[in-house]
């Protein structure tokens, strides 16, 4: 069988998506559950720019071992007026010591931890249809209060 070529990646968006403090839910089945509210944020691309809408949330399990199994959904609203709806699947792991600096709010350099995420898209809007049927892959950073996320079209 011949090799098929590997997909491409090409950048479609940088999020900051703004963060509330974290509810803790508790243990539940062998992880610490946690719901962290979206308050907003802002989308910019070579051709989408808009703002993440004030809700959602990023609906997390943090197992012993310190990895954080990342479940966020939210919204944003593109400058030329679409809703596109954003499910972002992922994982964000490292060193003991900087998963403690990242808890307590400090920020570390994105290279000291690994954050990777599956996005899936959705919108009506005619212009954007495209991302309905495109897979997107992201690479993150843990800030103060916020979270930054560089979305990858898969080729």
């Amino acid at each position: 069988m011949p090799l098929l070529p590997a997909p491409t990646l090409t950048h479609f968006c940088t999020l900051e998506v703004a963060l509330s403090k974290p509810m803790v839910l508790g243990d539940v089945h062998g992880a610490s559950k946690r719901v962290i509210p979206i308050r907003g944020g802002t989308v910019s691309g070579p051709d989408i720019s808009g703002t993440i809408l004030d809700f959602g949330a990023d609906w997390q399990s943090v197992f012993e071992n310190g990895v954080a199994a990342l479940d966020a959904r939210y919204a944003f609203k593109t400058d030329d007026g679409a809703l596109i709806e954003i499910e972002n699947f992922g994982f964000r792991h490292g060193p003991p010591e900087i998963l403690a600096k990242l808890a307590a709010g400090e920020v570390c350099p994105p290279e000291s931890y690994y954050m990777r995420t599956a996005a899936r898209l959705s919108t009506g809007h005619p212009k954007y249809e495209w991302i309905n049927r495109t897979m997107f892959v992201g690479t993150g950073a843990r800030l103060a209060s916020a979270v930054q996320i560089e979305l990858y079209a898969v080729g």
